[in-house]
């Protein structure tokens, strides 16, 4: 039974926006809505991950948790999903540091 989906995408090759336009509709820049069964989603998941690069992307579908929905995400990211209790609450981590080197 399709359920609805969103992926949101930030900076990933356009070969793959292209393939998820397919079977969900870009409602604006990097972010896809769509009604599709599990194994649609699924399979638009790992096509996903697998060539996100050095970008990220994020996919959120109906789960039969406390909140009613999953999330999962790939590349890098400042907000990560951690499990708390059963609930799924984002953790914000701290920004990459530079180093800089002495003359």
């Amino acid at each position: 039974m399709p359920s609805m989906v969103v992926l949101a995408t930030t900076a990933v090759p356009d070969h793959l926006r292209g393939a998820l336009s397919r079977w969900t509709t870009e409602v604006v820049p990097g972010i896809f809505v769509g009604s599709v069964s599990a194994r649609v989603r699924d399979e638009l998941w790992e096509a996903t991950s697998a060539v996100v690069g050095n970008g990220a992307a994020i996919l959120i579908h109906p789960a039969p948790t406390e909140q009613g929905y999953a999330i999962h995400t790939a590349g890098a990211r400042r907000r990560v999903p951690t499990d708390f209790d059963g609930l799924t609450l984002m953790k914000m981590t701290a920004l990459p540091t530079r180093h800089l080197a002495k003359e």
